[in-house]
């Protein structure tokens, strides 16, 4: 199992989710072409008091660097987004940036549900740690379901500085939960895990969300401390999105993770596999990222 690299890595990045971002090439055009390599990674640093900039690293040994390698060498799209714990800005690598939210939309239906009803503690232990889906449905028919258990479930996500997502107030598939079809960017997920174990009576879920059932402990589950939650469904063709978010320590502080991968397979093995690869890439470059508390 992996555990906290506490290493003091040399950084490309340094500091990438405070105010400077080294390296840079290319800051907001194209990047230059190379006979010697062509695939970049372009990261998004969304700063809500300076304004959102954009760039293109392929530093070698970099963060970047090593994400443009690892998605090269995958068929299929992967994202990833990363934002310190009470910060404002965050970075993003990667094709893949918005799709379903399924069962990582389960968070905040909990603490709204919890919220509502206390005793529903293990009904939302099921649904969470296991996430058991009879469990989320009963904790979404404790909110009145349709309209007001949607309204509960999106006035969280505002709590949590998600301004766009929607939930859905009627089943958008035969096949699918109605919340689980809400769409979730990896950009506001993030945003939300960064304001998460800050939001008034989210602590009980957070705690959960380090319980995960040791066969759903991939991906953020290498890290021992993380809390997190998995969500993973088919799209109408029937293939895989696996998708996570939670939270792990670094050096400097709790950092917000969310990442997905959609396998042009369509195999959920081969994007389970996927988002191990990201955990252990992340895991080497932990000391490039500032982490951050909540304030």
């Amino acid at each position: 199992m992996m555990t906290k690299d506490r290493r003091p890595v040399p950084t490309a990045l340094a500091a990438l989710l405070g105010a400077v971002v080294l390296f840079v090439a290319g800051c907001g055009g194209e990047p230059k072409s190379s006979t010697a390599q062509t695939t970049t990674t372009t990261a998004a640093v969304v700063d809500p008091g300076a304004g959102a900039g954009n760039f293109s690293i392929a530093v070698p040994g970099s963060l970047a660097g090593d994400f443009a390698a690892l998605q090269q060498g995958f068929r299929g799209t992967l994202g990833l987004a990363i934002m310190p714990v009470g910060g404002d800005k965050m970075v993003t690598f990667g094709t893949w940036t918005s799709g379903p939210a399924w069962s990582t939309i389960k968070v905040p239906l909990a603490i709204a549900a919890l919220r509502n009803n206390a005793s529903y503690s293990t009904t939302a232990t099921a649904a969470i740690t296991a996430s058991d889906n009879g469990a989320a449905d009963t904790l979404w028919q404790s909110l009145g379901a349709g309209a007001a258990a949607a309204e509960s479930v999106q006035n969280v996500l505002r709590e949590g500085g998600d301004t766009n997502t929607t939930v859905p107030a009627v089943r958008t598939r035969s096949d699918a939960s109605i919340y689980g079809q809400a769409e979730w960017s990896l950009a506001d997920q993030v945003r939300f895990a960064a304001h998460l174990p800050c939001l008034p009576q989210s602590q009980r879920v957070v705690g959960l969300m380090q319980q995960i059932v040791a066969s759903h402990r991939w991906g953020l589950g290498a890290f021992g401390s993380a809390e997190f939650k998995g969500g993973w469904g088919p799209d109408p063709s029937g293939k895989y999105l696996v998708r996570q978010f939670g939270l792990i320590d670094s050096p400097s502080g709790r950092i917000a993770i969310a990442f997905a991968a959609h396998p042009d397979s369509g195999a959920f093995a081969d994007g389970m596999t996927m988002l191990d690869k990201m955990a252990t890439l992340i895991s080497g470059h932990l000391g490039e990222l500032a982490g951050g508390n909540c304030p």
